[in-house]
């Protein structure tokens, strides 16, 4: 597993971990606002970004990015807050529930103990449209990887051009011959073709947990609804929407970082 850290080794870690076809430079911008206090480390999940590809497609499930986050947390051998983005929250959630975790203080964005099967389907049908796409394959420059992302992920918010390029620069992977393609194996795909799309409840695992929660909710979201934000508050999460956003908010925007900056040092 690659990853990039920031701040002082001797600092409090924070472990920032992304979603599920996204990488760890998509928490550049909080990580250079969090460094001046804390140990930020934003892995890339197997198959994304610089870390490598499983030689199992059917590996590239939920129970298996836990385990490889596990032994992260093992080689930084202390506590940690953690800040999830959609799948990386579901694995903060699970690690977080499990006896003796060094989770100390837990920032969800835009995902909870209840995701909706819609919302899996939507997801789920991307997936399996890019997979069998040609083109995801041979973008013939980074402003077209860029026009792409601007469409996909236009839920992540009103992001600033310079935005939109950090985030193309880094979704972008160089293939023989001069093309470019998305920074992820294709084959994270796999599992979802395997298995019809179905709601998952993670409420067991929520009441396990024990630590303090930022909720975050993108105000459009359809993956974190607010009946469950609700419940997550009701049951002491602080909670925090943002506005013109659906799934899931970019974390770049100085108000989302201003209040993860204070939940972590509060």
């Amino acid at each position: 597993m690659a990853y990039t850290a920031w701040g002082d080794p001797a600092s409090p870690p924070v472990v920032c971990v992304h979603g599920l076809t996204r990488n760890g430079r998509d928490f550049d911008a909080l990580a250079a606002n969090l460094a001046d206090r804390f140990r930020v480390i934003c892995p890339d999940l197997p198959g994304r970004g610089t870390s490598d590809w499983l030689p199992d497609p059917m590996l590239y499930q939920a129970q298996h990015y836990v385990t490889a986050l596990a032994h992260v947390l093992a080689a930084i051998g202390r506590d940690v807050a953690w800040v999830g983005t959609s799948l990386g929250g579901i694995c903060g959630m699970v690690i977080a529930a499990a006896s003796g975790n060094p989770i100390a203080k837990l920032v969800l964005n835009d995902v909870g103990p209840f995701i909706p099967a819609e919302a899996l389907t939507r997801i789920r049908d991307y997936m399996l449209a890019s997979s069998a796409s040609e083109l995801m394959e041979r973008f013939p420059d980074l402003e077209a990887i860029e026009r792409h992302l601007r469409l996909i992920h236009a839920p992540f918010g009103p992001l600033t051009d310079a935005q939109w390029e950090h985030l193309a620069r880094h979704s972008a992977r160089t293939l023989p011959g001069g093309h470019l393609a998305m920074h992820y194996d294709p084959a994270i795909a796999a599992p979802l073709a395997a298995n019809p799309a179905a709601a998952v409840d993670l409420w067991a695992f929520w009441d396990r947990i024990r630590v303090p929660v930022l909720a975050i909710r993108g105000m459009e979201s359809d993956l974190l609804l607010p009946d469950t934000l609700h419940r997550m508050q009701a049951s002491g999460a602080q909670t925090l929407i943002v506005p013109d956003t659906g799934h899931a908010p970019a974390l770049m925007d100085p108000a989302e970082i201003a209040a993860v900056r204070a939940f972590l040092l509060g």
